[in-house]
């Protein structure tokens, strides 16, 4: 755990693979998805993000934003403490550079998944970085998406969802109407960070999967940096989750893309 200003987090730090006493790479920090926390990367094949960081060579930093996993929790969530419109420009503007204050981390490599992914644009956008790697980000609102987080809303209302998600967050219902309030309220509509993805300045790899159900490929066509470059890759037989419908190939993507960033 780590505590900052207004609230203490749950982060998981992964350890360096050795290296032949080459230069220490940048660490990759993961940010997870709307529903995700540090436990949900955990998949069918073991912890991803240590598997990455195996491959890649770097140490790794996994945390759980606030509300999710075992990190601290929110009050009337669906109330006074309802999360804005810009939640996304917030955690990536203001609690993650403070993060990377506590640890010491300058220009890390950011990869993020969804919710995550949007955070990692956001915070490129205006902070040096190695390099930055999205997996089904956001960067406007699609009516897919729109029909995809009803359809949760159902699931965990009527099904076996919060079920599912209650053995990863301890506060299961903060975690999920935090993020399903936000996205299907009105003010959220309009939700649009391709104008601010030109300023981005550091390499971005975009993976998505061309069955995403939360999203079309313009998620990933539409990140345009000015003056940046980016790699984009859609996953065939892949939906929202690249690092669990097609983990391996989508661990290699990320290998071969940060094999020459320091």
């Amino acid at each position: 755990m780590i505590q900052l200003k207004q609230t203490c987090l749950e982060v998981e730090l992964i350890g360096p693979a050795p290296t032949a006493n080459g230069p220490v790479k940048a660490p990759i920090v993961f940010l997870h998805e709307g529903l995700g926390s540090v436990a949900m990367w955990r998949g069918r094949e073991g912890f991803w993000p240590e598997q990455v960081c195996q491959a890649t060579g770097r140490a790794g930093v996994v945390y759980s934003r606030r509300g999710y996993g075992q990190s601290d929790g929110m009050t009337d969530v669906r109330g006074l403490n309802r999360l804005p419109a810009d939640y996304m420009h917030a955690e990536a503007w203001q609690v993650l550079p403070e993060l990377l204050a506590a640890l010491h981390i300058e220009r890390p490599v950011l990869l993020g998944h969804s919710d995550g992914g949007t955070i990692a644009l956001l915070h490129a956008a205006r902070h040096p970085l190695s390099a930055c790697v999205v997996m089904a980000p956001h960067v406007m609102v699609e009516e897919v998406s729109l029909r995809a987080i009803e359809a949760a809303r159902d699931a965990y209302e009527k099904g076996a969802l919060r079920e599912r998600l209650s053995k990863f967050h301890r506060d299961v219902d903060t975690a999920f109407w935090q993020w399903n309030d936000v996205w299907l309220s009105q003010g959220f509509r309009n939700f649009d960070i391709r104008t601010l993805c030109h300023d981005i300045r550091c390499p971005v790899l975009a993976l998505q999967g061309v069955d995403d159900a939360y999203g079309s490929l313009r998620q990933i066509e539409d990140i345009a940096p000015t003056h940046g470059q980016i790699t984009r890759h859609a996953l065939a037989q892949c939906g929202h989750s690249p690092h669990k419908d097609q983990a391996q190939l989508s661990m290699a993507l990320v290998a071969d893309f940060l094999a020459d960033k320091p």
